[in-house]
């Protein structure tokens, strides 16, 4: 059974830095991509950034600039490293892990960390 941990959220004043981690267990093959989602009270979950095999990294427009995801795909782990923080990126923080293993297709959540960033 695919798991995926993530970490690394708190409450932080804005202009303040944080990193994410996300790490997968469970999983005999290399995810095709991961990426970050978050989800504030009262909002759909948006898409914050996402890495995918083969191609560049993409960002939401509103953390384009200030936040960096990296990845360790030996290791199906992700990173979210979050710089200048608003109060506006206030919101739940979750992994996923998406693509297509023996033409099926697979999409996994982690549990969510929160980030709260105070003005």
């Amino acid at each position: 059974q695919v798991q995926l941990a993530e970490s690394g959220g708190d409450l932080v004043q804005a202009g303040e830095s944080l990193r994410l981690s996300c790490v997968s267990s469970g999983s005999k093959f290399r995810f095709d991509g991961m990426g970050w989602y978050r989800q504030a009270p009262g909002k759909e979950r948006e898409l914050v950034a996402e890495i995918i095999r083969g191609e560049p990294p993409k960002y939401a427009d509103s953390v384009k600039g200030r936040f960096t995801i990296s990845r360790h795909a030996s290791f199906n782990s992700v990173y979210l490293q979050m710089s200048n923080l608003k109060p506006e990126d206030t919101a739940v923080y979750y992994c996923n892990a998406a693509g297509r293993y023996a033409s099926y297709p697979y999409n996994y959540w982690g549990q969510g960390t929160q980030v709260t960033v105070s003005s």
